[in-house]
C-alpha cells in the first residue's frame, strides 16, 4: 500500500508518544517532522506569544509536506484545515505517566531532541494533571473536530499499533521502524 499523505498531524496526550512517532514517520515517508513545542517554547521554558507561534505556525503550514506533532487545542481547527490526515494516539493517562516519568529520567538535565535547546526535560504536577485530565477535557473537543472534519484520521490506544499501521505502507525512506 502506498502512504498518499503529504501533510500529516499526530495528536495524543503527553506522553502518548507523538513526537517518536511522528519521528518514525517522517523518516519512512522522507516527510520534514515539525514538532510545535520547538515553535512554542524558547529557551528557560519561555513561551512565545500567541501572535508570534502562529506566524511561525503558518508558515510551516504552508510547506507542501510535514509531519507535525503537537496538541494546542487552539490551533488545531487552522491545522486540520491544511492536513491530509490525522493520527491520534490515545494512550492510557497510565501509560502516557509512565513515559512522561522515564522521559524525565532519561534526559534529566538535557533538553530531548523534540524541544529548544535551554528546556531541559521536567514534569511538574501541573503537567501531570493535564494528562490525567486529558481524556475528559481535552479529547471529547479533539474528536468533536476530527468527527466533524472531511479528510480520514486513524486512532490507536496502543503504539504497537500505531507502528504496525505504518508498517503496512510501502518505505519510501530506506529503513525498518523495528529491528
Amino acid at each position: 500500500m502506498i502512504f498518499s499523505y503529504q501533510r500529516v498531524l499526530v495528536l495524543g496526550n503527553g506522553g502518548a508518544g507523538k513526537s517518536t512517532f511522528s519521528v518514525a514517520m517522517g523518516a519512512r515517508f522522507c516527510l520534514p517532522v515539525v514538532h510545535l513545542d520547538r515553535i512554542w517554547w524558547l529557551p528557560g521554558w519561555v513561551n512565545r506569544s500567541e501572535e508570534e507561534f502562529d506566524a511561525l505556525l503558518f508558515e510551516e503550514l504552508e510547506k507542501p509536506a510535514w509531519v507535525m506533532d503537537g496538541n494546542y487545542l487552539r490551533t488545531l481547527p487552522v491545522r486540520l484545515a491544511k492536513t491530509d490526515c490525522a493520527v491520534l494516539l490515545d494512550l492510557s493517562a497510565e501509560e502516557c505517566l509512565a513515559s512522561i516519568r522515564a522521559r524525565v529520567e532519561n534526559y534529566r538535565g538535557r533538553s530531548r531532541p523534540d524541544m529548544p535547546e535551554g528546556c531541559p526535560e521536567r514534569a511538574d504536577g501541573e503537567f501531570e494533571a493535564w494528562i490525567r485530565a486529558y481524556r475528559d477535557e481535552t479529547l471529547p473537543q479533539v474528536l468533536r473536530l476530527l468527527n466533524g472534519w472531511d479528510k480520514p484520521w486513524f486512532a490507536f490506544s496502543d503504539r504497537a499499533s500505531a507502528y504496525a499501521w505504518l508498517e503496512s505502507f510501502e518505505n519510501r525512506g530506506g529503513g525498518r521502524l523495528f529491528s
